[in-house]
């Protein structure tokens, strides 16, 4: 049975972020992610997760000016020392967390461009070679043109292939179905083909980012097609609530108390 995460940045926003741990836990989700902790103390953090038994499944690196368009710097060449900070500045957040894996946005950039793919091969081996020995690994995550213009990591076979023939043991991708229903559809022919490299998966309704229940994406099979496959990840939960979160959550139900 999938092990679902609910995502705070998106879920439980009727409550502050550090209020939102206890309303995922009181919920039945017994693990989290989120975008970005670094607005708070790692130790406030971390306790919150600890004090309502709670696993924390992902969270990105930092990824730049955020508010200005910024959606990381990997594939920028004249961005790897903001990479290095990154990575400094994750670290203490991971170790209060006890998180496994960290995100690493590619950000704005040509992707057909020889220097920016020479720049993003460059951090992404870098992250990794710099998080193994904490024990966390690097996940890449394809994202579609619509939500984000001029991603630079845009297409899942592209994703694919940097983590095959970059070839590291902590370099993962993460496979947000949402994200690849609006690229490619086939999910459920990628999920096969990808399953040995993907570290992380996320869920949302298609078109509309909503629970995901209902629309193009028959989650229910694919749920099951998770075990099938063996997968023994985490399923974030990245999805907008289309209104009440509590109120959204009738297709958890039978998934309540198996998120870790």
């Amino acid at each position: 049975m999938p092990r679902f995460a609910a995502n705070l940045s998106m879920m439980f926003t009727e409550h502050p972020f550090l209020d939102r741990f206890k309303a995922a836990a009181t919920a039945g989700f017994t693990a989290v992610e989120f975008l970005f902790p670094y607005d708070h103390p790692a130790a406030e953090v971390g306790a919150r997760l600890n004090d309502n038994g709670l696993t924390q499944a992902l969270f990105n690196l930092p990824p730049g000016n955020w508010e200005a368009g910024e959606k990381g710097f990997a594939a920028l060449p004249d961005r790897f020392d903001d990479l290095k900070r990154s990575i400094a500045t994750a670290l203490p957040y991971a170790k209060a967390t006890g998180v496994e894996r960290l995100h690493l946005m590619a950000g704005i950039a040509d992707s057909q461009s020889p220097t920016a793919q020479a720049a993003y091969r460059q951090s992404v081996l870098w992250a990794a070679e710099q998080l193994a020995p904490e024990g966390i690994d690097v996940v890449i995550e394809p994202i579609n043109p619509r939500d984000v213009p001029g991603y630079f990591l845009n297409d899942f076979g592209v994703a694919h292939r940097y983590v095959a023939d970059l070839n590291r043991p902590n370099l993962k991708l993460q496979f947000d179905i949402y994200h690849c229903q609006i690229v490619h559809g086939d999910v459920t022919t990628r999920l096969r083909a990808m399953m040995p490299e993907i570290g992380h998966i996320q869920i949302a309704s298609v078109p509309s980012r909503n629970e995901p229940s209902g629309e193009e994406v028959n989650y229910p099979f694919l749920f099951d097609e998770l075990d099938r496959l063996g997968y023994d990840g985490f399923v974030g939960c990245e999805y907008r609530p289309a209104g009440d979160t509590v109120a959204g959550l009738g297709w958890f139900k039978p998934y309540a108390g198996h998120a870790s």
